[in-house]
């Protein structure tokens, strides 16, 4: 799938990697000569304030804060932030913090249910732009405009585009995320490129892992020149060849001898327990596969195929505020100290995280290529239109993969369930 936003989006995000590369120079920040991300985005300073800086050093925040978060308890990213949350608390000794764990696989609808029925029984909750469109469709996040005219000079264009329905802020970006594939340098010596190198490896003995769903598998229909939608938002993934032969591929892969997961969990203890050689997951889990195979980790793009670069769903995680809470403006003001230069710094070094400010230094050369990930990667869109991606594709690879299911027909029904659910002729 290839939308016009990519255009502006990828011109942003080659700043992360351009300042990546050097390892000590600020990343990311919008260049001068990067297009605007969104008509209603604001305008990138090469002199960017640090948001948390105003906000956390400041010891300007007071009162009581209920958020939610779902990074895991003993996680990496769950360590990382609570140390970043508790520098905030520390510059702050007037607030309040009360933090709830969530499961991430409940974490919208339990927002959803409760916003909708006028509770508050959080103020913020931090995920990624997965919902967001569906969500300020329908009332249940704060539009944050205002409160953001300003306040997000420098940082990531892609981010702050990710963090927009319609031209409207409703959630103050804190990353990038897109999967790569994971490898072990110790097994892994010649490092696939493109698709064909990757099935090579397989049949070869590589011990290939992957996430049997419609997220971590989208990037390969990029790289078989496949596109979902026009600019209608019509599915048009059954137009040409290039969704059934990713799909084709997902078969020839199991068929080679990768193991496809249903659960998330089991492919990642069995990466990092030496039962696969190779994954293609994403950033969060960068502290705890660094913490199991140490100095034998690495990261590569997804691999490219006949049709280009492979393009993985670009997302950007936030704060997202509830428009019934009594302190709008306190969790406003604690999400902007919580994605600041000073905050961000430790989300990039604990928890591997592509950071939206500027002023952050990226040492990591784990960090380095999820930057190009992104970089390559599709900027999640949020339209109406791809929120019914999710039922018919998921069930599609299902299908192929499980069931072997003929790709083309597969695809074609998948295509015309979208459509059907969206209305469209």
């Amino acid at each position: 799938m290839k939308i016009n936003s990519r255009v502006a989006s990828l011109a942003g995000v080659v700043a992360i990697v351009a300042a990546a590369c050097g390892g000590t120079t600020a990343s990311p920040s919008a260049s001068a000569a990067a297009p605007a991300a969104s008509s209603a985005a604001p305008a990138a300073s090469s002199a960017a304030p640090d948001a948390s800086s105003s906000a956390a050093a400041s010891g300007g925040l007071s009162g009581t804060i209920t958020l939610w978060h779902s990074y895991g308890s003993g996680g990496g990213e769950g360590t990382a932030f609570l140390k970043a949350l508790d520098a905030v608390k520390a510059a702050n000794p007037g607030l309040t913090v009360n933090v709830a764990e969530q499961p991430f696989d409940q974490l919208f609808k339990k927002w959803e249910t409760d916003v909708a029925a006028g509770g508050i029984s959080a103020d913020m909750f931090i995920a990624p732009n997965d919902n967001l469109g569906s969500e300020a469709r329908s009332g249940v996040l704060a539009d944050l405009t205002s409160a953001l005219q300003g306040k997000l000079d420098g940082f990531s264009p892609v981010a702050v585009a990710g963090s927009q329905v319609d031209g409207k802020f409703y959630m103050v970006p804190e990353s990038l995320k897109a999967v790569a594939l994971w490898y072990d340098k110790s097994k892994v010596t010649t490092v696939p490129a493109t698709t064909a190198d990757l099935l090579t490896a397989v049949k070869g003995g590589l011990k290939l892992g992957l996430n049997q769903n419609a997220y971590h598998m989208f990037g390969f229909t990029g790289a078989f020149g496949g596109k979902l939608m026009d600019d209608s938002g019509k599915c048009i993934a059954d137009q040409g060849n290039g969704f059934s032969d990713a799909f084709k591929y997902f078969q020839d892969l199991k068929a080679a001898g990768a193991k496809y997961y249903t659960n998330g969990d089991n492919l990642k203890q069995d990466f990092q327990t030496g039962k696969l050689d190779a994954v293609i997951d994403g950033p969060w889990q960068t502290a705890d596969f660094t913490k199991a195979l140490g100095d034998k980790l690495a990261v590569a793009p997804m691999p490219s195929g006949p049709g280009g670069k492979a393009d993985p769903l670009t997302g950007t995680d936030g704060w997202y505020i509830n428009p019934n809470g009594k302190n709008i403006d306190l969790a406003v003001k604690l999400a902007l100290a919580l994605v600041g230069t000073s905050s961000e710094q430790i989300m990039t070094d604990g928890a591997g995280h592509v950071p939206a400010a500027p002023g952050v230094t990226i040492s990591s050369d784990i960090v380095k290529g999820f930057a190009s990930a992104a970089a390559d990667g599709l900027p999640r869109p949020q339209s109406a239109a791809f929120g019914n991606y999710w039922t018919p594709f998921g069930d599609a690879v299902n299908a192929v993969v499980e069931k072997a299911a003929d790709p083309v027909a597969t695809v074609a029904n998948a295509c015309k369930l979208m459509n059907q659910a969206n209305k469209i002729q």
